[in-house]
């Protein structure tokens, strides 16, 4: 039984939808264990104070990336397989649009800081604080991108290489740059990491995927035109999908304190970890079907279920010993941070079932539903956690979040049936 199991596993793995959600898992269970290594050490060798400003400022870099992607990791994804001869162009293309966009949007929100996030302004306050968020929201940018390259060349196992570079050498960097530079010398720790791995990225792995290939400031306007009306539709879901994520620190820390939002970090950084088996799965569904959308409702289906076979075992691991991992942190990490954690990943169930309808639709080129599904789950997070977080604490956040993605997948179900109903009447 089990030999024969095993044989079923290395079949199933010799398909690239399962080989690279395997390894998209693998690198985000990866970078969300070290996440939590580097968070344990961050809570252990510095203030509760300074660990609820780094993770407000890592949050607002990661938003200001997203917003400088204008949907060109999706479009990669998309049309990087068929590009062929004008492949090495549309990447450099890419890679240039987003890393000067991330520099003016940057510097924007250092300027602006007064306005959108007053307990972050020790950045503009030192001027070497503020040149590097700049380059490290910049890295993080084309970082994040190249790993979307390596996912439409069905080499994923590529951005788990990357990954693994980027959070080894972060957790190495948090144990001593917090000493000299306290909260900055967290967010440093996350930034310098970004810049080696893409250097190591782009200069190194990308070349061996990609025939010919060389980083080089490149805009071809004809390119970027034929991606940008699919582009733009995964830009607006990406926004709205991640505005949660992004979002939710820089609530807490405003509406509640830098130490509310330390337990808070904590507990989405670790259920994070369980929201990326979805997520990934999602990816090489996409992927696959932007090859081979004759096998995409098939494929589909066999996503959910490998997906709900992996998810379902965490979900019960964190329910039971959620409170003995965030020990690691200290016991006031368990203490404020457990409930919060239990209900954060609850939400895996539904967020499986949206994120393999949210793949399925983006191979379909199809997006008038994702866009909508998550604009709904977005506002009702926020409004909600805007107006739980004063009378909840932190688990308020939680609360919203489940809320909307058990209301978001059961309007998948609703549209699913739908689509069957319909096909079956034709």
């Amino acid at each position: 039984m089990e030999t024969f199991s095993r044989l079923r596993l290395r079949e199933k793995l010799r398909l690239p939808l399962f080989r690279n959600a395997l390894y998209l898992m693998l690198h985000n269970v990866f970078q969300g264990v070290i996440g939590l290594a580097f968070w344990v050490v961050a809570a252990r060798f510095s203030s509760t104070e300074d660990v609820g400003l780094a993770s407000a400022a890592i949050s607002a870099m990661l938003l200001l990336s997203l917003l400088a992607t204008p949907g060109l990791d999706y479009a990669i994804i998309r049309f990087l397989p068929n590009a062929k001869e004008n492949s090495n162009i549309m990447i450099n293309s890419c890679l240039t649009i987003s890393g000067f966009t991330s520099i003016v949007l940057a510097l924007i929100f250092i300027l602006g800081l007064d306005l959108w996030s007053p307990a972050l302004i020790f950045l503009r306050q030192n001027p070497w604080y503020f040149c590097a968020f700049v380059l490290f929201t910049t890295g993080w940018t084309v970082y994040a991108l190249i790993g979307k390259v390596f996912i439409a060349k069905r080499s994923a196992g590529y951005t788990l290489a990357q990954g693994m570079i980027f959070n080894i050498t972060r957790l190495a960097l948090v144990v001593l740059l917090p000493a000299f530079f306290y909260a900055f010398g967290i967010l440093a720790s996350w930034g310098i990491a970004t810049i080696v791995a893409f250097i190591i990225g782009a200069f190194l792995f990308l070349r061996l995927v990609q025939s010919g290939y060389f980083p080089l400031p490149t805009v071809n306007r004809a390119i970027i035109a034929r991606m940008m009306r699919f582009s733009l539709a995964n830009y607006i879901v990406s926004l709205l999908w991640f505005a949660p994520t992004f979002i939710l620190p820089l609530m807490v820390v405003n509406i509640l304190d830098a130490e509310s939002n330390a337990y808070f970090y904590v507990a989405w950084s670790l259920a994070s970890v369980l929201f990326a088996i979805p997520i990934s799965a999602s990816f090489s569904l996409f992927a696959e079907g932007s090859i081979d959308e004759k096998n995409l409702d098939r494929n589909a289906k066999k996503s959910l279920v490998f997906t709900l076979a992996i998810i379902i075992p965490a979900i019960l691991v964190i329910v039971f010993l959620g409170d003995k991992i965030l020990l690691l942190f200290t016991s006031a990490y368990s203490e404020n941070g457990t409930s919060l954690l239990r209900i954060l990943v609850l939400s895996c169930l539904p967020l499986s079932i949206t994120n393999i309808y949210f793949g399925f639709k983006r191979a379909k080129m199809q997006m008038g539903s994702v866009i909508a599904l998550n604009a709904f789950m977005a506002v009702s997070t926020l409004a909600l956690s805007w107006a739980l977080l004063p009378r909840m604490g932190i688990q308020g956040a939680g609360v919203a979040w489940l809320s909307s993605q058990c209301l978001t997948a059961l309007a998948v179900i609703l549209l699913w049936r739908l689509r069957r109903g319909k096909r079956q009447l034709i």
